[in-house]
């Protein structure tokens, strides 16, 4: 099935508003804006070290942005290239949370593997969320208490009960100016007792891949809001556990996160407390 023409109405949306099909629409924009520049080229720029933006973030942006302002003017948006425009609803405090590009890097050098990642924040928590990776055409979405689905489809995480049988992904390093020692001993651990560890490159995409069931568990940290917010969400929707690397509650803008499918939670937990 082609999301850009049948995921939004396979999508339920328990609440009835517009809000998850604002969601989908505006990532398969965004996927639509990625694959353009592939064709037609794009500008790479510096922010920091080993941290890199392109016009191809700054476009898809600006065009979430005066989505919002047009649809819903009293909606927050936090987003990765441009400053926060505050919500001004009252009781009712609405914020998306948007990376334009989630893999500029794998972008910026072919490497297939980036997404639009999207989220929306009621009152500091997380009710619905939409994922898109256009080279493969994959639209996941979720929203609290109906379920995670990709391109309509329910998801499920996996089944894998022990490290030992595990795909498990991680984000470390990214931009790190110094070693990390307790992360570098958790990648070893992880290393020597799982089946495999990947390093691909999108927190968001990782996160989907645990609810779908390509991977068994993620763990990362130093990450942004928009990096897990929708990812977070979708994972528990699809019957996993998302939590902190210490174990504790989960909250996208702390920066540190563990998923999985709950079955190897309590492992990774150990092997993370072990390591430091």
């Amino acid at each position: 099935m082609s999301p850009s023409r049948g995921a939004a109405q396979d999508i339920r949306s328990p609440r009835g508003g517009p809000f998850l099909a604002t969601a989908v629409e505006a990532v398969l924009k965004a996927g639509a804006i990625h694959l353009a520049h592939l064709e037609t080229g794009f500008n790479i720029s510096i922010k920091g070290r080993a941290d890199i933006v392109t016009n191809v973030d700054l476009e898809v942006e600006a065009m979430f942005r005066a989505m919002i302002a047009d649809r819903f003017p009293d909606h927050g948006v936090l987003a990765e290239e441009m400053a926060e425009s505050l919500p001004s609803g009252g009781e009712l405090c609405y914020r998306w949370l948007f990376d334009p590009l989630d893999g500029t890097a794998n972008y910026a050098h072919g490497v297939p593997f980036f997404c639009a990642s999207l989220a929306l924040e009621l009152n500091g928590v997380i009710e619905a969320a939409t994922v898109f990776d256009p080279t493969r055409n994959e639209l996941f979405t979720a929203e609290r208490g109906g379920g995670a689905f990709l391109n309509g489809r329910p998801l499920q995480v996996s089944r894998t009960s022990a490290i030992a049988d595990g795909m498990l992904g991680t984000g470390f390093p990214h931009g790190a100016a110094t070693r990390d020692i307790t992360m570098e001993a958790v990648l070893g651990e992880c290393a020597t007792q799982a089946r495999a560890v990947r390093r691909l490159g999108s927190a968001a995409l990782d996160l989907c891949y645990v609810a779908c069931g390509r991977m068994d568990g993620f763990w990362d940290k130093n990450l942004r809001p928009w990096d897990t917010a929708a990812g977070a969400l979708i994972v528990g929707e699809a019957g996993g556990v998302v939590t902190a690397l210490d174990g504790g509650a989960f909250d996208c803008h702390v920066g540190s996160v563990l998923a999985s499918n709950g079955r190897i939670h309590g492992e990774m937990l150990a092997v993370i407390r072990r390591a430091g």
